[in-house]
Protein backbone atom coordinates (compact mmCIF):
# COMPACT_ATOMS: atom_id res chain seq x y z
CA UNK A 1 0.00 0.00 0.00
CA UNK A 2 1.31 3.57 -1.02
CA UNK A 3 1.21 6.54 1.24
CA UNK A 4 2.05 10.17 0.43
CA UNK A 5 2.70 12.78 3.04
CA UNK A 6 3.70 16.34 1.76
CA UNK A 7 4.09 18.71 4.04
CA UNK A 8 3.67 21.97 2.34
CA UNK A 9 4.88 24.33 4.75
CA UNK A 10 7.42 23.19 7.12
CA UNK A 11 7.34 25.35 10.70
CA UNK A 12 9.77 26.52 12.82
CA UNK A 13 12.83 26.82 10.16
CA UNK A 14 14.41 29.56 8.86
CA UNK A 15 13.54 30.33 5.48
CA UNK A 16 10.52 28.08 3.18
CA UNK A 17 10.67 24.50 2.36
CA UNK A 18 8.51 21.31 1.27
CA UNK A 19 8.77 17.84 2.21
CA UNK A 20 7.05 15.37 -0.08
CA UNK A 21 7.37 11.49 1.08
CA UNK A 22 5.99 8.48 -0.84
CA UNK A 23 5.98 5.10 1.40
CA UNK A 24 5.39 1.66 0.09
CA UNK A 25 4.83 -1.40 2.46
CA UNK A 26 7.40 0.22 4.68
CA UNK A 27 9.64 1.14 1.69
CA UNK A 28 10.76 4.80 0.93
CA UNK A 29 10.10 5.36 -2.56
CA UNK A 30 10.55 9.00 -3.10
CA UNK A 31 11.50 11.34 -0.60
CA UNK A 32 12.70 15.34 -1.98
CA UNK A 33 13.02 18.49 0.56
CA UNK A 34 12.18 21.39 -1.85
CA UNK A 35 13.37 25.01 -1.40
CA UNK A 36 10.85 27.80 -1.96
CA UNK A 37 12.28 30.50 -3.01
CA UNK A 38 13.75 31.69 -6.36
CA UNK A 39 16.81 31.80 -7.32
CA UNK A 40 18.98 34.38 -5.36
CA UNK A 41 21.63 35.93 -8.35
CA UNK A 42 23.82 36.90 -5.43
CA UNK A 43 27.56 35.70 -6.67
CA UNK A 44 26.06 37.38 -10.30
CA UNK A 45 25.53 40.41 -8.53
CA UNK A 46 28.94 40.26 -6.80
CA UNK A 47 30.76 40.45 -10.28
CA UNK A 48 32.05 43.43 -11.49
CA UNK A 49 31.96 44.92 -7.75
CA UNK A 50 35.18 46.13 -5.95
CA UNK A 51 36.51 43.67 -3.06
CA UNK A 52 35.52 46.15 -0.47
CA UNK A 53 31.74 45.81 -1.48
CA UNK A 54 31.69 41.85 -1.16
CA UNK A 55 30.80 41.74 2.50
CA UNK A 56 28.65 44.44 2.25
CA UNK A 57 26.77 42.72 -0.23
CA UNK A 58 27.10 38.91 1.01
CA UNK A 59 25.76 39.89 4.85
CA UNK A 60 22.50 40.30 3.14
CA UNK A 61 22.16 36.74 2.10
CA UNK A 62 21.05 36.05 5.28
CA UNK A 63 20.33 37.70 8.54
CA UNK A 64 20.18 35.05 10.83
CA UNK A 65 24.30 34.00 9.76
CA UNK A 66 25.13 37.85 8.87
CA UNK A 67 27.71 38.59 10.71
CA UNK A 68 29.50 35.02 9.45
CA UNK A 69 28.73 35.67 5.82
CA UNK A 70 30.40 39.33 6.29
CA UNK A 71 33.62 37.90 8.24
CA UNK A 72 34.11 35.09 5.82
CA UNK A 73 33.46 37.41 2.84
CA UNK A 74 36.10 39.56 4.40
CA UNK A 75 38.92 37.04 4.81
CA UNK A 76 38.52 36.04 1.81
CA UNK A 77 39.23 39.00 0.12
CA UNK A 78 42.19 39.39 2.36
CA UNK A 79 43.46 36.26 1.28
CA UNK A 80 42.97 37.18 -2.33
CA UNK A 81 44.93 40.33 -1.69
CA UNK A 82 47.29 39.03 0.59
CA UNK A 83 46.23 40.84 3.79
CA UNK A 84 46.87 39.69 7.26
CA UNK A 85 45.19 40.99 10.41
CA UNK A 86 46.75 41.95 13.98
CA UNK A 87 46.42 39.84 16.96
CA UNK A 88 43.80 42.55 18.49
CA UNK A 89 41.36 42.62 15.28
CA UNK A 90 41.34 38.49 15.34
CA UNK A 91 39.92 39.06 18.95
CA UNK A 92 37.51 41.11 18.02
CA UNK A 93 36.18 39.52 15.29
CA UNK A 94 35.92 35.76 17.19
CA UNK A 95 34.05 38.01 19.68
CA UNK A 96 31.69 39.30 17.28
CA UNK A 97 31.15 35.97 15.77
CA UNK A 98 30.91 33.91 19.25
CA UNK A 99 27.86 36.92 19.78
CA UNK A 100 26.06 35.49 16.76
CA UNK A 101 26.80 32.12 17.77
CA UNK A 102 24.71 32.66 21.15
CA UNK A 103 22.53 34.49 19.58
CA UNK A 104 21.45 31.74 16.91
CA UNK A 105 21.84 28.62 19.16
CA UNK A 106 19.49 30.24 22.06
CA UNK A 107 16.96 30.90 19.46
CA UNK A 108 17.08 27.69 17.38
CA UNK A 109 17.37 25.57 20.68
CA UNK A 110 14.39 27.34 22.88
CA UNK A 111 12.38 28.48 19.93
CA UNK A 112 12.56 25.94 17.32
CA UNK A 113 13.78 22.72 18.56
CA UNK A 114 12.43 22.86 22.61
CA UNK A 115 8.83 22.69 21.64
CA UNK A 116 9.63 19.44 19.39
CA UNK A 117 10.61 17.57 22.65
CA UNK A 118 7.77 19.27 25.12
CA UNK A 119 4.64 18.12 22.74
CA UNK A 120 3.76 21.90 22.53
CA UNK A 121 3.13 23.83 19.39
CA UNK A 122 5.36 26.70 20.30
CA UNK A 123 7.66 28.61 22.86
CA UNK A 124 4.33 30.62 23.75
CA UNK A 125 2.91 27.65 25.29
CA UNK A 126 6.11 26.70 27.32
CA UNK A 127 5.93 30.54 28.75
CA UNK A 128 2.51 30.02 30.26
CA UNK A 129 3.90 26.74 32.49
CA UNK A 130 7.32 27.95 32.84
CA UNK A 131 7.88 31.25 32.43
CA UNK A 132 12.13 31.34 33.48
CA UNK A 133 12.80 29.02 31.17
CA UNK A 134 11.86 31.64 28.46
CA UNK A 135 13.54 35.10 30.22
CA UNK A 136 16.47 32.72 29.86
CA UNK A 137 16.39 32.63 25.90
CA UNK A 138 15.73 35.75 25.67
CA UNK A 139 18.21 36.58 28.29
CA UNK A 140 20.93 34.95 26.00
CA UNK A 141 19.61 36.42 22.50
CA UNK A 142 19.82 39.44 24.11
CA UNK A 143 23.19 39.08 24.97
CA UNK A 144 24.45 38.07 21.73
CA UNK A 145 22.56 40.71 20.17
CA UNK A 146 24.48 43.53 22.32
CA UNK A 147 27.58 41.51 21.67
CA UNK A 148 27.13 42.17 17.91
CA UNK A 149 25.73 45.77 18.26
CA UNK A 150 29.26 46.90 20.18
CA UNK A 151 31.38 44.97 18.27
CA UNK A 152 29.98 45.05 14.75
CA UNK A 153 27.86 48.40 14.71
CA UNK A 154 24.64 47.38 14.88
CA UNK A 155 22.29 44.30 15.23
CA UNK A 156 22.63 42.60 11.81
CA UNK A 157 24.78 42.89 8.92
CA UNK A 158 27.91 44.62 10.69
CA UNK A 159 29.53 47.34 9.44
CA UNK A 160 32.45 47.63 12.02
CA UNK A 161 34.78 45.05 10.11
CA UNK A 162 36.81 46.02 7.13
CA UNK A 163 39.87 44.31 5.05
CA UNK A 164 42.78 44.42 7.53
CA UNK A 165 41.16 45.44 10.42
CA UNK A 166 38.23 46.91 12.38
CA UNK A 167 36.98 50.49 11.56
CA UNK A 168 35.86 50.95 15.30
CA UNK A 169 37.12 49.81 18.32
CA UNK A 170 35.33 48.96 21.12
CA UNK A 171 36.43 50.88 24.56
CA UNK A 172 37.74 48.86 27.74
CA UNK A 173 34.54 50.13 29.51
CA UNK A 174 32.08 48.44 26.28
CA UNK A 175 34.29 45.25 26.80
CA UNK A 176 34.41 45.62 30.61
CA UNK A 177 30.16 45.26 30.30
CA UNK A 178 29.95 42.54 28.03
CA UNK A 179 32.22 40.26 30.19
CA UNK A 180 30.25 41.17 33.24
CA UNK A 181 27.07 40.32 31.65
CA UNK A 182 28.54 36.64 30.34
CA UNK A 183 29.60 36.18 33.93
CA UNK A 184 26.11 36.58 35.26
CA UNK A 185 24.32 34.34 32.08
CA UNK A 186 26.80 31.66 32.24
CA UNK A 187 24.94 29.62 34.39
CA UNK A 188 22.22 30.05 32.17
CA UNK A 189 24.49 28.68 29.19
CA UNK A 190 25.20 25.41 31.57
CA UNK A 191 21.18 24.91 32.45
CA UNK A 192 20.57 24.93 28.40
CA UNK A 193 23.10 22.10 28.06
CA UNK A 194 21.84 20.42 31.47
CA UNK A 195 17.97 20.54 29.91
CA UNK A 196 19.12 19.67 26.00
CA UNK A 197 21.25 17.16 28.05
CA UNK A 198 18.05 15.46 29.52
CA UNK A 199 15.78 15.34 26.77
CA UNK A 200 14.50 11.96 25.01
CA UNK A 201 15.97 12.04 21.29
CA UNK A 202 14.68 9.28 18.69
CA UNK A 203 17.25 6.67 18.01
CA UNK A 204 18.99 7.17 14.59
CA UNK A 205 22.14 6.37 13.01
CA UNK A 206 23.46 7.29 9.28
CA UNK A 207 26.61 7.12 7.89
CA UNK A 208 27.94 11.08 6.58
CA UNK A 209 31.15 11.66 7.35
CA UNK A 210 31.42 15.18 10.13
CA UNK A 211 32.89 17.96 8.46
CA UNK A 212 33.71 21.26 10.24
CA UNK A 213 37.28 23.44 10.77
CA UNK A 214 40.09 22.18 12.87
CA UNK A 215 42.54 23.94 14.82
CA UNK A 216 44.94 22.19 17.10
CA UNK A 217 45.59 25.42 19.36
CA UNK A 218 41.31 26.44 19.69
CA UNK A 219 37.69 25.45 19.15
CA UNK A 220 38.07 26.34 15.52
CA UNK A 221 35.13 28.62 13.96
CA UNK A 222 37.04 31.32 12.22
CA UNK A 223 40.23 29.78 10.78
CA UNK A 224 41.54 26.32 10.45
CA UNK A 225 42.06 23.30 8.02
CA UNK A 226 38.68 21.29 7.04
CA UNK A 227 38.42 17.90 9.00
CA UNK A 228 36.75 15.04 9.41
CA UNK A 229 37.30 11.43 11.14
CA UNK A 230 39.06 10.40 7.66
CA UNK A 231 39.73 13.08 5.79
CA UNK A 232 41.37 16.61 5.94
CA UNK A 233 42.58 19.57 3.70
CA UNK A 234 43.33 23.09 3.67
CA UNK A 235 41.11 25.65 2.54
CA UNK A 236 42.16 26.85 -0.55
CA UNK A 237 41.62 23.17 -1.94
CA UNK A 238 38.19 23.09 -0.98
CA UNK A 239 37.43 22.88 -4.92
CA UNK A 240 38.90 18.84 -5.10
CA UNK A 241 36.87 17.91 -2.49
CA UNK A 242 33.74 19.66 -2.23
CA UNK A 243 31.16 20.50 -5.60
CA UNK A 244 27.64 20.84 -5.81
CA UNK A 245 24.76 19.99 -8.02
CA UNK A 246 21.70 21.34 -8.95
CA UNK A 247 18.08 19.71 -9.77
CA UNK A 248 15.76 21.65 -12.15
CA UNK A 249 13.19 21.05 -10.22
CA UNK A 250 15.00 22.92 -6.75
CA UNK A 251 16.21 26.39 -6.55
CA UNK A 252 18.35 24.75 -3.83
CA UNK A 253 21.83 23.68 -4.32
CA UNK A 254 23.11 20.53 -2.77
CA UNK A 255 26.99 20.03 -2.13
CA UNK A 256 28.81 16.76 -1.71
CA UNK A 257 32.01 15.41 -1.05
CA UNK A 258 34.11 13.33 -3.79
CA UNK A 259 30.13 12.06 -4.49
CA UNK A 260 29.36 11.23 -0.72
CA UNK A 261 27.20 12.93 1.46
CA UNK A 262 28.15 14.67 4.34
CA UNK A 263 27.35 16.66 7.37
CA UNK A 264 28.27 20.13 8.93
CA UNK A 265 27.59 21.94 12.17
CA UNK A 266 27.78 21.65 15.91
CA UNK A 267 27.30 17.38 15.77
CA UNK A 268 30.73 17.59 13.46
CA UNK A 269 32.33 20.47 15.19
CA UNK A 270 32.22 17.94 18.79
CA UNK A 271 33.28 15.18 16.98
CA UNK A 272 36.60 17.06 15.66
CA UNK A 273 36.98 19.23 17.55
CA UNK A 274 35.89 17.85 21.38
CA UNK A 275 39.53 18.13 22.64
CA UNK A 276 40.03 21.71 22.18
CA UNK A 277 36.75 22.09 24.48
CA UNK A 278 36.92 24.13 27.59
CA UNK A 279 36.44 21.45 30.90
CA UNK A 280 32.93 22.23 32.25
CA UNK A 281 31.88 22.22 28.18
CA UNK A 282 33.40 19.11 28.16
CA UNK A 283 32.01 17.71 30.94
CA UNK A 284 28.61 18.84 29.39
CA UNK A 285 29.23 16.17 26.67
CA UNK A 286 30.38 13.69 28.55
CA UNK A 287 27.07 13.76 29.96
CA UNK A 288 24.97 13.93 27.13
CA UNK A 289 24.08 11.39 25.17
CA UNK A 290 25.97 12.90 22.60
CA UNK A 291 29.00 11.02 24.47
CA UNK A 292 29.29 8.19 21.75
CA UNK A 293 26.44 8.69 19.49
CA UNK A 294 27.80 11.27 17.00
CA UNK A 295 26.17 9.33 14.17
CA UNK A 296 22.97 10.58 15.06
CA UNK A 297 21.30 13.75 13.54
CA UNK A 298 18.76 14.69 16.17
CA UNK A 299 21.70 14.81 18.71
CA UNK A 300 23.09 18.31 16.72
CA UNK A 301 20.36 19.98 19.52
CA UNK A 302 21.94 18.78 22.31
CA UNK A 303 26.08 19.79 20.60
CA UNK A 304 24.51 23.15 20.10
CA UNK A 305 23.81 23.38 23.92
CA UNK A 306 27.69 22.09 24.50
CA UNK A 307 28.75 24.21 22.12
CA UNK A 308 26.82 27.47 24.00
CA UNK A 309 28.79 26.82 27.09
CA UNK A 310 32.14 27.18 24.99
CA UNK A 311 31.20 30.05 23.12
CA UNK A 312 31.06 31.73 26.85
CA UNK A 313 34.18 30.19 27.84
CA UNK A 314 36.27 31.05 24.91
CA UNK A 315 34.21 34.69 24.97
CA UNK A 316 36.32 35.01 28.49
CA UNK A 317 39.19 34.10 27.99
CA UNK A 318 39.47 36.35 25.27
CA UNK A 319 38.12 39.08 27.18
CA UNK A 320 40.46 38.32 30.52
CA UNK A 321 43.41 39.46 27.65
CA UNK A 322 41.92 42.01 25.55
CA UNK A 323 43.04 45.43 26.02
CA UNK A 324 41.67 47.68 22.90
CA UNK A 325 43.99 50.14 22.15
CA UNK A 326 43.67 52.46 18.61
CA UNK A 327 44.64 50.74 15.68
CA UNK A 328 44.02 52.41 12.09
CA UNK A 329 42.56 50.48 9.17
CA UNK A 330 45.08 49.42 6.76
CA UNK A 331 44.82 50.29 3.38
CA UNK A 332 45.64 47.53 0.69
CA UNK A 333 47.37 47.16 -2.12
CA UNK A 334 45.22 46.68 -4.57
CA UNK A 335 45.94 43.84 -6.81
CA UNK A 336 44.85 41.05 -9.03
CA UNK A 337 44.45 37.56 -6.72
CA UNK A 338 42.29 34.40 -5.82
CA UNK A 339 40.97 34.21 -2.31
CA UNK A 340 39.04 31.32 -0.82
CA UNK A 341 37.84 31.30 2.96
CA UNK A 342 35.58 29.32 5.07
CA UNK A 343 34.10 29.90 8.45
CA UNK A 344 32.05 28.47 11.00
CA UNK A 345 28.26 29.34 10.84
CA UNK A 346 26.49 28.39 13.69
CA UNK A 347 24.51 25.52 11.07
CA UNK A 348 28.17 24.71 9.71
CA UNK A 349 30.95 25.56 7.49
CA UNK A 350 30.14 28.37 5.11
CA UNK A 351 32.10 29.33 2.08
CA UNK A 352 33.24 32.61 0.38
CA UNK A 353 35.71 32.44 -2.86
CA UNK A 354 36.64 35.96 -4.71
CA UNK A 355 38.87 36.46 -8.05
CA UNK A 356 39.84 39.73 -8.59
CA UNK A 357 41.28 41.49 -11.58
CA UNK A 358 44.08 44.50 -11.58
CA UNK A 359 41.57 46.96 -10.27
CA UNK A 360 40.16 45.00 -7.58
CA UNK A 361 36.94 44.10 -9.06
CA UNK A 362 35.50 40.72 -8.52
CA UNK A 363 35.43 38.58 -11.86
CA UNK A 364 34.34 35.44 -10.10
CA UNK A 365 32.11 34.67 -6.89
CA UNK A 366 31.22 30.94 -5.15
CA UNK A 367 29.55 31.05 -1.94
CA UNK A 368 28.59 27.30 -0.47
CA UNK A 369 26.37 27.68 2.51
CA UNK A 370 26.26 25.02 4.41
CA UNK A 371 22.61 24.03 5.02
CA UNK A 372 23.43 23.38 0.91
CA UNK A 373 25.94 20.94 2.22
CA UNK A 374 22.80 19.55 4.41
CA UNK A 375 20.35 19.22 2.19
CA UNK A 376 21.40 15.60 1.10
CA UNK A 377 22.25 14.59 4.51
CA UNK A 378 19.18 15.35 5.68
CA UNK A 379 17.65 13.55 2.95
CA UNK A 380 19.24 10.65 3.35
CA UNK A 381 18.44 10.58 7.44
CA UNK A 382 14.75 11.17 6.95
CA UNK A 383 15.29 8.03 4.11
CA UNK A 384 16.61 6.42 7.57
CA UNK A 385 13.93 7.42 9.52
CA UNK A 386 10.84 6.72 7.88
CA UNK A 387 10.52 3.35 7.61
CA UNK A 388 10.66 3.01 11.51
CA UNK A 389 7.47 5.30 12.07
CA UNK A 390 5.87 4.96 9.13
CA UNK A 391 3.11 2.65 11.15
CA UNK A 392 2.76 5.41 13.52
CA UNK A 393 0.08 7.43 11.05
CA UNK A 394 0.71 10.55 8.84
CA UNK A 395 0.41 13.01 11.74
CA UNK A 396 2.52 11.74 13.75
CA UNK A 397 5.04 10.95 10.66
CA UNK A 398 5.13 14.27 9.68
CA UNK A 399 5.78 15.93 13.12
CA UNK A 400 8.37 13.41 13.26
CA UNK A 401 10.07 14.09 9.91
CA UNK A 402 10.13 18.29 11.07
CA UNK A 403 11.57 17.17 14.06
CA UNK A 404 14.81 15.73 12.44
CA UNK A 405 14.59 18.50 10.14
CA UNK A 406 14.48 20.64 12.56
CA UNK A 407 17.39 19.54 14.23
CA UNK A 408 19.73 20.45 11.58
CA UNK A 409 18.49 24.19 12.26
CA UNK A 410 18.70 24.21 8.42
CA UNK A 411 18.05 28.22 6.59
CA UNK A 412 16.77 27.89 3.57
CA UNK A 413 17.07 31.16 2.40
CA UNK A 414 20.71 30.40 2.50
CA UNK A 415 20.92 26.97 0.30
CA UNK A 416 18.92 28.23 -2.55
CA UNK A 417 21.18 28.75 -6.12
CA UNK A 418 22.80 32.27 -6.15
CA UNK A 419 23.65 31.42 -10.26
CA UNK A 420 27.11 32.68 -11.19
CA UNK A 421 25.46 33.49 -14.02
CA UNK A 422 26.93 35.83 -17.07
CA UNK A 423 25.24 38.80 -17.56
CA UNK A 424 24.74 40.36 -20.71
Amino acid sequence: MSNTIDLEEMTKIEGHATLRMRVSDGTVEHLEIRALEGSRYFEGLLRGRLYSEAAEIASRICGICSVTHTLCAYQAIENALGVSVSAQTRSLRRLLHFGEFIRSHAAHLYFLALPDYLGVPSTLSIALEQRGVVEKAIQLMKLGNDMVRVLGGRDIHPVAMAVGGHRRIPTQTELDDIRSRLEVLRPAAVATAELFNSLPYPELKDAAERFSLYDETEYALISGSTRSSGHEFEQKDYAQFVSEYHTPENTANFVVREGHTYMVGALARIANSRKQLSSEALALLKASPVEGRLDNPFLNNPAQAVELVQSFDDCLAILEKLRPEPEPVPQPRVQAGHGIAAVEAPRGILWHEYELDDEGKITHANIITPTAQNLRSMEESLQALLPHIVALGREKVAAEAEKLIRAYDPCLSCAVHFLNVEWL
